[in-house]
């Protein structure tokens, strides 16, 4: 042993050896939470991700497979006004390709141990059938923390609902809201919002899924202020500045209107994320207007159905639109129904067919649907809990479809199938070991 460490060439390859893993293992220290894959367009892909501390990152991205030179991402410097999280741009790329990248940490890479990959949407439009494709949905993310928490059983579990979900290969994740808890010492302050979020984000079941697909979020009220919180919350504009640093949605608010309001197309289908405490009129004030969305959202989701040309119109949304048990924060109950009747009498009179409201909030599942002669169907999908506590209620859904309560932790994968113009949905919802519970065909 002692004659082979005299030899050059066996010192220069375990000096080489030894020199990548320095370049490697302080890298992995220092990263935080992700990469995860976030809005993804033709020609436009973000990425984000966060660091331990202050650093200077950047991404390398190239075609998958290929020996092409890398693309450099810009370089961002992670700082503590934003728990050092980073949203890169992908700009260099082309529709329907699908890209390898690598992260750098101080110029030094970090070592993840599961494929970093994302695809670009295809240009399938005048060329050939939008692709069939599939994305998860779920909501209600409670990860227990003992410092914060209320005494007692805890509230939060079974994180390996993650790694089911990581299994499949859809094309992105729906976050439906709740996808925090903050606790009373978090909603106050700047620090206390930067902690949940961050202690959320780094819980290691959850980095194989952000890696694996593309993620869009909207919020509720636990990831926005307090408990039932609404438009009154006086951190608002500190909890949608928070929101932005933690999801890489493609854009946040409608212009000069605040909130978290934006819309993707995937494939030939729509999804809108709607904001429902931003604007929202306080549950238990018995004078003023009694809304939800809000005049300007409204107004906007009116006119983007009406020209939607897609054969599914997705509506994510915090709270239930459908149900009519009255209960809880849904929107028959505290004087909403005006706005819920409304919305339902817009989409029937205008015709509009294929939307599907799709949301989280109560910690059960169910599927309700609305059918009226010669009026367009009308669906909305709830799904939760992911993590957290579940129930189950005897309320009276006369819209529910039967057989779609589930009141333990669960989600849904949602397909999109069939040639062009004849599109169909099946909503398939599994428990937290990816066991099938339900499935059901949706038309337009």
């Amino acid at each position: 042993m002692f004659n082979s460490l005299q030899n050059p060439q066996i010192l220069k390859r375990l000096f080489l050896a030894f020199f990548a893993i320095c370049l490697l293992i302080p890298a992995t220290a220092q990263l935080a939470a992700g990469p995860m894959v976030g809005a993804v367009d033709f020609k436009e892909v973000k990425v984000w991700l966060q660091t331990e501390k202050a650093q200077t990152v950047f991404l390398k991205y190239r075609l998958k497979g290929t020996s092409l030179p890398f693309i450099n991402t810009e370089t961002i410097n992670t700082s503590s006004n934003n728990a050092f999280t980073a949203v890169f741009i992908a700009d260099r790329v082309q529709p329907g390709c699908e890209y390898e990248y690598e992260v750098f940490v101080g110029n030094k890479k970090v070592a993840v141990n599961r494929s970093l990959n994302f695809k670009t949407q295809t240009l399938w439009q005048y060329r050939m059938d939008p692709p069939e494709f599939s994305y998860l949905a779920g909501s209600c993310v409670y990860i227990n923390d003992s410092v914060s928490d209320r005494p007692g059983k805890p509230y939060g579990g079974d994180y390996g609902i993650f790694n089911a979900m990581a299994n499949h290969n859809a094309g992105f994740m729906l976050w439906l809201g709740d996808n925090t808890y903050y606790r009373e010492v978090d909603w106050n302050t700047r620090t206390g919002m930067l902690y949940r979020n961050s202690h959320t984000r780094k819980l290691p079941e959850l980095q194989p899924l952000l890696s694996k697909m593309a993620h869009y979020a909207i919020w509720d009220d636990h990831d926005f202020g307090p408990n039932n919180s609404d438009r009154s919350f006086w951190n608002k504009e500190l909890s949608r500045d928070v929101f932005s640093y933690f999801w890489a949605n493609p854009s946040y608010g409608l212009p000069q209107n605040g909130g978290i309001t934006s819309m993707f197309t995937w494939n030939d289908v729509e999804v809108f994320l709607l904001d429902n405490r931003y604007f929202r009129s306080v549950n238990d004030r018995k004078s003023g207007e009694r809304t939800i969305l809000g005049a300007v959202q409204l107004e906007w989701l009116k006119d983007a159905l009406a020209s939607s040309t897609a054969p599914f119109k997705f509506v994510a949304m915090g709270g239930q639109l459908l149900s009519d048990a009255r209960k809880y924060e849904m929107y028959s109950n505290y004087g909403f129904d005006a706005e819920r009747a409304e919305i339902i009498k817009f989409i029937q009179e205008e015709g509009i067919k294929g939307v599907i409201f799709i949301n989280g909030d109560r910690h059960h599942t169910e599927l309700s649907v609305l059918r009226e002669e010669n009026k367009p169907t009308i669906y909305d999908l709830t799904v939760s809990p992911l993590t957290s506590g579940s129930h189950f209620s005897t309320e009276v859904n006369n819209l529910r479809v039967p057989e779609t309560y589930v009141a333990e932790q669960n989600y849904a994968e949602i397909f999109v199938k069939g040639a062009f113009k004849k599109r169909y949905v099946e909503v398939v919802v599994r428990d937290k070991t990816g066991k099938k519970l339900w499935e059901k065909r949706l038309d337009p």
